[in-house]
Formats: structure tokens, sequence, C-alpha cells
């Protein structure tokens, strides 16, 4: 029997005695009229379950016969209202959307198709597979391999196309071989054999690479992250060392991807409103817990720090 893997604690939970009718009507007062609601519209949104807002959609569509979203973007702007459409947008579509955005136009931002492909679990990835092909008539692999190459799209392509093995009993000899495998690939000889790297963290389950990578700092002396520094670089690293963070612990890896995305000059917005919206139900609890060991500062205030207004609090409700 296969063990499975849960943990995380979430900072948004589903609303106690909700009524989608009565949100709902109180959604539709706070933009009617002179004027908008904010307060209103951020007590009501961060504070219910996404499942819980698709009922509050579904009142405005079937009842007040207008489109929740539409009227949202019609009232709010900027930042904020981003993060309200993302709030009301089914989970699995919000990042499915954020895959497509990050392959429109000219040029491919790999960083986002890491952050949400590599951090996923066989049936996650399979939700989003199915979902994409749904919104856009077309296979997310199909378009990721158009938008990627090398080792890189080789390496999405195997997790996209869910060959990660879904058992996650542990042997301990296969782990040991992999380990050599992945030491001869890459410090055990000179150059760099990059394929061995992918087929292994691409295909064993995520408590099984806990255990590979065990036997590898064993065999090695160096931690598998060391090795994968020392071997490789740019996009195909940062994916394989995605994946060594999310089988390590996910919460430290969002936890860095939200402080990478406030530090320095400006803030990457759309990173950190796609990681606090999409974990809040997750585990955000967990990662602001995290980011706060590593860097000795709360999320919140780089929250405070780099955001304002209606925005910043519509992020701080989801966080708190």
């Amino acid at each position: 029997m296969c063990t499975k893997y849960f943990g995380g604690v979430p900072t948004v939970h589903p609303a106690p005695n909700f009524n989608a009718a009565d949100d709902a009507e109180i959604l539709r007062g706070a933009m009617d009229g002179l004027g908008t609601d904010e307060d209103m519209i951020i007590e009501i949104l961060t504070q219910r379950s996404n499942q819980q807002r698709q009922a509050i959609s579904e009142h405005f569509k079937n009842v007040l016969e207008r489109d929740l979203i539409d009227d949202i973007k019609g009232e709010l702007g900027g930042d904020f209202e981003k993060v309200m459409v993302a709030l009301l947008t089914p989970h699995y579509e919000y990042l499915c959307k954020e895959l497509k955005n990050a392959m429109n136009g000219a040029g491919t931002n790999e960083s986002t198709l890491v952050e949400i492909i590599c951090s996923k679990a066989n049936e996650e990835i399979d939700k989003i597979n199915e979902c994409y092909e749904r919104l856009y008539e077309r296979p997310l692999v199909e378009h990721v391999c158009s938008e990627t190459s090398g080792n890189l799209g080789r390496f999405l392509t195997l997790i996209l196309t869910k060959s990660r093995n879904d058992c996650n009993d542990i042997d301990d000899g296969e782990a040991r071989a992999k380990a050599e495998e992945l030491y001869a690939g890459g410090e055990g000889q000179l150059g760099t054999e990059e394929s061995v790297f992918y087929k292994v963290l691409a295909h064993e389950s995520f408590a099984q690479l806990r255990r590979i990578f065990e036997e590898y700092k064993e065999i090695s002396g160096n931690t598998i992250e060391q090795a994968l520094k020392h071997e490789l670089s740019g996009d195909y690293l940062e994916a394989l060392l995605a994946v060594v963070e999310c089988v390590q612990s996910p919460a430290i890896f969002f936890a860095r991807k939200l402080h990478d995305s406030m530090e320095g000059m400006g803030t990457d917005d759309d990173t950190l409103i796609r990681i606090i919206v999409s974990r809040s139900e997750i585990d955000l609890g967990t990662i602001k817990q995290e980011f706060e060991k590593m860097y000795d500062k709360t999320l919140e205030s780089c929250i405070e720090n780099d955001a304002s207004g209606d925005y910043k609090r519509a992020l701080l409700a989801l966080v708190h």
C-alpha cells in the first residue's frame, strides 16, 4: 500500500453559516450607485473559500443576471482588481490562465512555468491538463513544447505527461542506485550527462526522491542542491531546484518565491498575487512561518512595504 504525504496550514477557510444569496446582495450593494465599498468587497471575498465564491458568482449569474467578475472589473483597477478576479476564478482555471499568460506574446516566462508545473504532483497535473485543454482547446504539453526547448522542455514535458511514480513507498536499494547514477552523471566525471538529472527528478516519487537525496549526500559529501548548482545553469537548473525544494518542503519553495518577488527595486506583483491566492487554502500559513524563519522578518511586514492601498489590504487579509 502506498503512503501519501499531506501537510500545510491554510490561512483561508470556508466561512461558517455561509449564505451565497446574502453575500451576493451585499456585494451588489457595494458596487451599486456612486462610489464603491472596497472594504466590503475585501471582507467578503478574502474570507470565503473558492467554492463559496463560485456559489456567490452563480447567484449573480442566475438571480441577479449579472457577471460578478465583469462587475468587479468595472469597479476596481490595477493590482487590487487582479487579486479579486483571481479569488473569483476556480483554482485550476486560474493556474491555467497564468500558464497561458506566461506563454503569450513574444518570449516565454519560464520562471512561471517552472513554479506552477514543477511544484505539482500527478493528481494536480492531471487536473491542470484537463482544464487547460477545455479552456484553450489545445493540450498544455503541446503548448509548453512549442515555447520551451532543450533539457528544460524535456523536463517539463515529462512532468506534464505524468511520468512521476505515484507510489510513495521507499525502496532503499533503488534510492542508492539512483543516487549513484546522479553522481556518475555529474560530479563523478568530467563534463555533465544532463539527461540523468531530468530522468530521475521527473520520474521518482517525492518520497523516493527524499531518500535519493539523502543517499547522494552520503556518496558525494555534497547536497543535491550543491551538485546541481555546480553542474548546471539557467532555467533548467531553476526547474530542477524547484523540484528539489518541493520534495523537501513546498512551503520553503514558495516562501523563497515570495521573497524574490518583493526583493530589490520594484515588485513582481503577478507572482506575489498568484502564490498568495493559489496557496491561501492549501499551506499559506505554513509558508509565512517558513518565510519568517528564513528571512527574519514577517511576510506581512514585506507586503506592508511593497504594496499599498486596497491592494495591500486585500493581500494582508488573505495572509492573516
